[in-house]
Formats: structure tokens, C-alpha cells, sequence
């Protein structure tokens, strides 16, 4: 366990530390429903609905989410696709040239591509066989310029939980941030980490409207954290950074919790006999468990059943090229009617 306090302040750039942010007009005046002339922030006045600016704070849709998740508005940060989100915990807490974070492979990509981006290290710790955590090996390659440690739970693109005793044991012996991206989390059978952020103040969990909600067109991350984390990342993030549209049409879709979950209902049914189907097919060497909307398949030549897919109108995801996962395919769950296709063509080859 780490024998140094948590300090949030210890671990920001110093640049953002000390950072006034932009005052936009919406955040100067809150309107509080009365009927005003709004001539203060230079928009055109001819009323279409989305001719003023959009709320920079997005306060009535966190106030559904935090309701829903049971936590304050002062925890939730929205921005523009979860890739804003992390993007934005790069520039906050990631010093260029001289930070370094930690990811484990195979996982999300858009990890590395931000650390390229933001010109900081990346380092790779393997998951172990059984794509879990190997948390021995990451606290060893963690040293006091390691700010975040990156955590895809379920995880992309294998479709595992990683075991909460792991989890923990990297929250309390790391002591620096520790980001649980829960972008599937709704297909898990497993609690979501949003309830443990009061528990341990270096916690922050990244969700999406993309995967469960069916709104990948929109662009709308989610990030849960310490009312401290937060306003770090409402500092540097952009005035306006989710539009009007994309709130309204969030706004709604969230209201809707019978809808998403009979969608999750189905994907789940169908993950669960897109697998039985799987696990008898020939050329099929494993199929793995899944936590996701998604199924990780072994099979015998990646490469040359991708093609044969593809040639009959199917598009999966070729996974052979990342580590661990040689001759590996990953198809997404579909509608009963797309999967019933799918499964045809599959026993065809």
C-alpha cells in the first residue's frame, strides 16, 4: 500500500494548476427561466433552436445522470466522446516529455494514439493468458512519474471483467490516478466502479452513450471522479464542448430506461447464442467469456476468414495483430436477424 497521501495537486501540470479558465457568456449568466433578452454572447438573434449557445455545463442532463448513478452533478464531467474525456486527463495530469502512464494489451488503442499525441510515454504491461491484470508487473513498471494507470473493464477487445481484488490492490499501493473505462459496462453482470469513488479519491470511471445507449452518432463521454478531479478537467475543457443537439437527443434517450435496457436485453440474448454457435463451428479453436456486446473468437487463420466474411457482406474486426490475441476475430452482436445471417454464412465455410 502506498504510504503517501493521496493529493490530487501533487499530480496536475503546474501550468493548469494555476490556469484562470475561460469565461464564456453561458457560465457569466445562468438563466433561471425567466424570460430575457439575451444580447450578451453575439449570436444571432433570429430564433431556429439552435441558434444560442449550448449550455457549457450541460446542467439538466447531469442532473438526470447524477440521479440515475447516484452521485452529485460535481462529479460528472461530459465531453465530446469518451476520447475528449481521456484526452483531457492527458493534458491535465500529464507533464510532456517527462510523464510517462501505464496501459495493458492487448486494450483500447486510442490509450497509445493520446500518449503520442500529448508526447508521453506509454507503458505496456501485458495482460497475463487469462487477459487479467498482471498487477505485480504494473506496480514494478510504475515509478513518481507515473500518473495514470489505464484500465479497460470490461475490456476491449477480449470482453473480460478484471477481478475486483486486482482493481484494489492497484488503487491502494499506485498513487497516482487510476482510470476504469466502463464503456461496456452495461452488458456486465458485474457492479459498475461508480460506487467505490467515494471510497478511493485517485478512482475516476469513463462511461458512453455510444455502446448500450445506441447514440455512438452523437458523441457523449461521461468521466466520474472526485469533485476535485472535476474541476481540474472543467478548467482546460473547451466552452462549449457538447452541443445542443447532442444534449437534447442524450436528454432524451437517458429518460428512456425501459427502451436501453430491453435493447441490452436482446444484444445479451444474442451474445449468448452467437456464442453456442461459435463454440461448434470448425474452424473455431475457443471462444472466449464475454462481459460486452461483443465476442472475442479463435480460430484457426484470422486473416483468411476475415476476408471470407467480407466477401459475403459481413464486417468483423481482424484482432490477429494485437498481443495475445494471434488468430483472433471479434464480432460484434447484432439484431437476431443480422446474427441469423451471420451464423449461416459462418456454417457455409
Amino acid at each position: 500500500m502506498s504510504t503517501t497521501p493521496f493529493n490530487i495537486k501533487q499530480l496536475v501540470r503546474k501550468n493548469v494548476l494555476g490556469l484562470q479558465p475561460y469565461s464564456s457568456a453561458r457560465d457569466e449568466y445562468v438563466s433561471d427561466g425567466s424570460t430575457m433578452i439575451f444580447l450578451d454572447a453575439n449570436e444571432n438573434p433570429f430564433e431556429n433552436g439552435v441558434n444560442r449557445y449550448p449550455d457549457p455545463q450541460q446542467r439538466s442532463l447531469k442532473a438526470v445522470l447524477a440521479e440515475q448513478k447516484e452521485v452529485t452533478p460535481k462529479n460528472i464531467l461530459l465531453g465530446n466522446g469518451s476520447d475528449e474525456v481521456l484526452d483531457l486527463l492527458f493534458r491535465a495530469f500529464c507533464e510532456p516529455k517527462v510523464d510517462n502512464i501505464i496501459t495493458l494489451p492487448p486494450t483500447y488503442g486510442m490509450y497509445k494514439v493520446l500518449a503520442n499525441i500529448n508526447n508521453i510515454e506509454e507503458r505496456e504491461v501485458l495482460l497475463t493468458e487469462n487477459f487479467e491484470p498482471n498487477v505485480q508487473e504494473i506496480l514494478k513498471n510504475a515509478d513518481t512519474n507515473t500518473k495514470i494507470i489505464f484500465l479497460c473493464s470490461p475490456n476491449n477487445p477480449t470482453g473480460n471483467s478484471f477481478p475486483e481484488e486486482s482493481v484494489i490492490r492497484i488503487l491502494k499501493e499506485f498513487n497516482g490516478l487510476v482510470v476504469i473505462d466502463e464503456a461496456y459496462i452495461d452488458f456486465s453482470s458485474k457492479e459498475s466502479w461508480l460506487k467505490k469513488i467515494k471510497d478511493y479519491p485517485n478512482l475516476i470511471v469513463t462511461q458512453t452513450l455510444s455502446k448500450a445507449y445506441g447514440l455512438a452518432g452523437i458523441r457523449l463521454g461521461v468521466c466520474y471522479a472526485s469533485e476535485e478531479v472535476i474541476d481540474i478537467l472543467n478548467k482546460i475543457k473547451p466552452p462549449y464542448n457538447v452541443n445542443e443537439l447532442t444534449q437534447q437527443r442524450a436528454l432524451e434517450r437517458i429518460l428512456n430506461q425501459d427502451q436501453v435496457a430491453s435493447e441490452v436485453s436482446k444484444i445479451l440474448k444474442e451474445r449468448g447464442s452467437l456464442a453456442t454457435v461459435l463454440s461448434n463451428i470448425s474452424f473455431v479453436k475457443e471462444v472466449y467469456d464475454s462481459d460486452a456486446n461483443f465476442v472475442l473468437a479463435k480460430v484457426d487463420d484470422a486473416n483468411k476468414r476475415y476476408t471470407q466474411l467480407l466477401k459475403m457482406g459481413i464486417v468483423i474486426r481482424n484482432r490477429t495483430t494485437q498481443p495475445l490475441c494471434e488468430n483472433t476475430l471479434r464480432f460484434t452482436v447484432g439484431t437476431a436477424k443480422e446474427n441469423e445471417k451471420l451464423i449461416k454464412i459462418l456454417k457455409s465455410l
